[in-house]
């Protein structure tokens, strides 16, 4: 059964893959803005439009259904476009792979930074997402494709997340922001790590409690995590680069200045 399960998945991940009418009032980030503003150790956020990012962005009650890494130049190779491989992101159909700015044209996207990250840790994680490109994954697990078939399942929200995590683990490593949080967990840098507090045993404070750090294990991230990490700066490329509102075309004021021309 393995092979016909294997064509069924990948003709699901096809299908889950193509392009969903979108609903939403938001702007797409010009690619200009977010090649001036990425930083290698970048998070990329990205609000997609496929069948599968309608039902992540349900299951996450969140508007970013995709994470990519930020690796700038490291990978030393062009992509079809002519501009440089600089992003390392999971894909349900081609697993780990390097991919173009242009990827993200026309999407709406989001930078998270981490705060205070050495130089020798962002090589790390950059080496480690390298490390990763070309992994494939094995789609003949149908079930873990078919979670997706239903963009707004009936599920209760505080086991959504669970969702995202449940079965074998191969097409939801190639859904859900698992890579990235690796990458991160390489050099242990928080994203949202399970806070425990624990009493201490200083003689000059009783009673105190210290908070204790728990990896959180990486099936259960997913994008929004980076948004919401208080770890993590978050980026707007629009208000990063002189954004002045006065500036703006209105169509109410283009609209006034018509009868003006007219009579000239």
């Amino acid at each position: 059964m393995n092979p016909l399960a294997r064509r069924v998945g990948s003709w699901l991940g096809r299908w889950l893959s193509q392009p969903h009418h979108r609903h939403g009032a938001s702007l797409p980030t010009p690619l200009v803005l977010l090649e001036k503003t990425l930083r290698p150790g970048d998070v990329l956020l990205v609000e997609g439009e496929t069948r599968v990012s309608v039902a992540i962005k349900y299951l996450t009650q969140s508007t970013w259904s995709h994470a990519a890494l930020y690796i700038g130049e490291a990978a030393g190779q062009i992509g079809p476009g002519g501009t440089p491989l600089c992003f390392v992101e999971a894909d349900i159909i081609e697993g780990v792979r390097l991919v173009e700015l242009a990827e993200f044209d026309g999407l709406h996207c989001r930078i998270c930074r981490p705060v205070g990250l050495t130089d020798e840790d962002r090589q790390r994680i950059i080496d480690y997402g390298l490390a990763r490109v070309g992994q494939q994954y094995d789609l003949k697990n149908v079930f873990d494709l078919a979670r997706y078939l239903i963009p707004t399942p009936p599920v209760p929200q505080r086991w959504r997340r669970r969702m995202l995590a449940l079965g074998s683990g191969d097409p939801t490593r190639a859904i859900c922001s698992t890579l990235i949080a690796q990458c991160f967990q390489s050099v242990r840098y928080p994203i949202l790590p399970s806070i425990e507090l624990r009493a201490t045993d200083r003689q000059d404070c009783p009673g105190c409690l210290e908070e204790i750090l728990r990896i959180r294990h990486h099936s259960l991230f997913v994008p929004r995590d980076f948004d919401v990490s208080p770890y993590f700066q978050v980026i707007k490329p629009t208000l990063e680069h002189g954004f002045e509102y006065r500036q703006l075309h209105w169509a109410d004021r283009l609209n006034e200045a018509a009868p003006i021309e007219a009579i000239t």
